[in-house]
């Protein structure tokens, strides 16, 4: 039933070397701009780090505490606050990481890959041509039969009242 369950991945440590391994990682992603490490752990931290990028867009007291909390390192946060209020990542909503595979580690055949912060400016994605479609022509049309109706509702109630 495992009611407990706690929430990201386990890494395959406890969890105060799960949370000190992710904080470490993230730190050397901002400070190298990308790091070699195995798919697993690559993914762990992918939302701590769009977290801090998030809370450095926003640029306040606030949230450069918040970064701090997380990082541990005031330095590093002082720089990435300096790149996002440049404008490094103003015009991207997310996906601030890129995650390219490399293969097999060769003693363990772990999932080798390079993780790095993506610099690019997003560029919009052409709008495709509206194809017009054409009606194709219906099959002959029975002949039109016309019936009398009766007498709309509004003229019998006229005829009823001028009675």
């Amino acid at each position: 039933m495992r009611h407990n369950k706690k929430k990201g991945m386990k890494l395959g440590t406890d969890a105060s070397h799960t949370k000190a391994m992710k904080k470490s990682l993230v730190r050397a992603l901002f400070m190298n701009d990308r790091i070699k490490t195995i798919d697993v752990r690559a993914k762990a931290i992918r939302g701590d780090v769009d977290g801090i990028i998030t809370l450095a867009k926003k640029g306040d007291v606030y949230s450069r505490r918040q970064a701090i909390a997380k990082l541990g390192d005031k330095e590093v946060v002082r720089e990435v606050f300096e790149k996002a209020a440049q404008g490094m990542w103003a015009d991207r909503n997310g996906g601030y990481t890129r995650i390219i595979k490399l293969g097999p580690r060769k003693g363990d055949a772990a999932e080798m890959v390079l993780m790095e912060l993506v610099t690019e400016p997003v560029t919009p994605k052409a709008k495709a041509a509206k194809t017009t479609v054409s009606k194709v022509a219906a099959p002959a049309e029975a002949p039109k039969v016309e019936v009398e109706a009766e007498a709309p509702v509004e003229e019998a109630a006229a005829e009823e009242t001028a009675e």
